[in-house]
């Protein structure tokens, strides 16, 4: 297999391309490189696309390909034309009975197969041994354990707290509109996790030397994803077509084998001598061999449930902040050198810095053309999130701007202290707008936190005249202006405006008066680390595998999806082993 990088295609001259005719010019381009002719390349893939906007106006789009040649030797030709960017590299594709019982997910370049078993007898093994597995969760933890293990020949019960993912819309969809929150089925709850509700980024920072993060894309476009997720440097899906992504899942799941369940909270586990033997249920005990706890970041009542069954778990980092909104066009013009950008798409950002204190401060779940979100899953709490659509053609940019915390933020030594450091943040931002999103000014916000200037100053008389071009939000979910600096301690405050006033050198017109900031973003990730071996199980009950972003092994949808077929590859070893 060659690996070509740095293929360069000016955007003006390429704007139009895509599908079959990209994929003309980039094998022509492949070929001319290589000094062969195009009749002689045989399968060709786009591996990853990005744009490079260093030298704007002048855009171009960056593209890595992989091709096999149909006759001669690949090492001869990649030596011959002479080009670091051209490379032979060794195919590896993921294949789970190899990852299962290989070499214990280390190394997957050997088969484990050969000479031995085939994939349907292993399956068949899989189908024939009886085992018990309980997935807890339908986020894309959960999901995809279940999706491998099922696939694989074993007969998983997916059980999840909120509702499938059509009535779950629905409900979301009323709270948004009427703030009747269903406590059990909402944005954190439900078929598909939060992710569900947060544009279906699918970037992550874990490598994939294992082939599990390609995989889990070529998962997601086998059930209705755009293709173009499988080479962009930064691919989403978007929430409207996830849903669909999701549901088909879920369908592959019961079609080969698998049972799923919904509006089914599991309120108790069981265990006998260090082993698990059941969950429960509010109507039901259920028996266990193994139990796969993909809970989500947000399920609080599970945690205390773990706690009083004394599974081992600890506090750990994370990080809270606010929502901050632009206009796209400003984001855009920053980015790429022009408001509208065309097929260019809303333009992107990442942000990082470090406060004075120390404190990292950085941009979380950015949404080109997105919308702020109620994602609020507890009565008298409010918590935010961002969210786009496909097409990412809101008016606004948002973007979470998080401060970093510790446990010694939060005021207690006891391990869901995170979680209570959580809950006060959210009932001040509930308290400020009577359970709507509270929204106001970053120069209301500076002015208040630094005391810069005072209220009814000249200067602040003066913006009042400006405030009538100001941008408005961009929501689901009612809204009101309210003073948004109350929600966090003052140090976090400070350390989120030195961050903005920095973010302004990178973007020009970021730290500008009419952003707006909203909160509070609390959910960022799992207060709690869920301890765990290098088997996957929990340190003190075996047959239980803490799983995914709740667990505190995950940080978003891609990480989040590996570390459940992970722990299905590490499931099926002990099982048929």
């Amino acid at each position: 297999m060659i690996r070509i990088n740095q293929i360069k295609l000016l955007h003006d001259k390429n704007k139009e391309l895509n599908g079959e005719e990209l994929s003309r010019v980039l094998k022509k381009k492949s070929a001319k490189l290589l000094r062969i002719s195009e009749d002689s390349i045989g399968e060709f893939e786009i591996i990853r696309h990005s744009i490079d906007a260093r030298k704007k106006p002048e855009i171009y789009h960056i593209f890595m390909v992989d091709l096999k040649v149909k006759a001669g030797n690949e090492e001869s030709i990649v030596k011959k034309c002479r080009d670091k960017n051209t490379s032979v590299i060794k195919e590896k594709k993921y294949d789970f009975w190899n990852m299962a019982l290989g070499n214990g997910g280390k190394d997957s370049s050997d088969p484990v197969n050969e000479g031995k078993k085939s994939s349907e007898e292993l399956r068949e093994k899989a189908r024939s041994s009886g085992k018990n597995i309980i997935v807890i969760g339908a986020g894309p933890a959960g999901l995809f354990c279940a999706y491998e293990l099922a696939l694989n020949g074993f007969k998983p019960l997916l059980l999840e707290r909120g509702a499938q993912v059509e009535k779950r819309m629905e409900l979301v969809d009323k709270f948004w509109e009427t703030g009747d929150l269903d406590t059990g089925t909402n944005v954190q709850f439900g078929e598909g996790g939060a992710g569900t509700f947060s544009d279906g980024k699918l970037n992550t920072m874990v490598k994939d030397k294992d082939g599990r993060g390609r995989e889990a894309l070529r998962i997601f476009t086998a059930n209705g994803a755009n293709d173009n997720i499988m080479y962009e440097a930064k691919p989403h899906i978007g929430t409207d077509i996830l849903c669909d992504v999701v549901k088909n899942m879920r369908n592959r799941i019961i079609e080969n084998g698998g049972e799923v369940r919904f509006e089914t909270q599991v309120t108790d586990i069981v265990y006998d001598n260090g082993r698990i033997t059941a969950v429960k249920t509010p109507n039901e005990e259920i028996a266990a061999d193994a139990v796969v706890l993909a809970i989500g970041h947000s399920a609080r009542d599970t945690f205390y449930m773990l706690k009083d069954c004394k599974v081992e778990m600890q506090p750990k980092p994370f990080a809270v902040g606010y929502r901050v909104e632009h206009r796209q066009g400003l984001i855009n013009l920053s980015q790429y050198g022009m408001e509208e950008t065309g097929s260019l798409g809303a333009a992107p950002y990442k942000l990082v810095a470090t406060a004075s204190d120390k404190r990292g401060v950085y941009s979380f779940c950015m949404c080109p053309g997105g919308y702020v979100v109620n994602a609020s899953s507890e009565e008298g709490r409010l918590a935010i999130n961002g969210m786009s659509y496909n097409k990412r053609d809101g008016k606004n940019a948002n973007s979470a701007i998080i401060i970093t915390v510790d446990p010694k933020d939060f005021g207690s030594d006891d391990v869901l202290s995170g979680v209570e450091f959580q809950r006060k943040l959210e009932e001040k931002a509930y308290e400020l707008a009577g359970g709507k999103i509270p929204v106001e000014y970053y120069i209301d916000f500076k002015q208040a936190v630094t005391g810069e200037n005072e209220i009814g100053s000249e200067e602040t008389k003066l913006n009042a005249t400006a405030r009538k071009s100001f941008n408005l939000p961009s929501m689901r979910g009612s809204y009101e202006f309210a003073e948004v600096h109350k929600i966090l301690p003052d140090e976090l405050n400070k350390a989120f405006i030195e961050g903005m006033e920095k973010f302004g050198h990178t973007i020009k017109g970021y730290n500008n008066d009419d952003a707006l900031i909203s909160g509070v973003e609390s959910r960022t990730s799992s207060p709690v680390r869920i301890g765990r071996d290098e088997n996957g199980e929990s340190l003190n009950v075996k047959g239980l595998f803490p799983c995914g972003e709740g667990a505190g092994y995950a940080g978003g949808i891609m990480s989040a999806a590996m570390d459940g077929m992970h722990t299905a590859e590490l499931i099926a070893r002990q099982i048929l082993n």
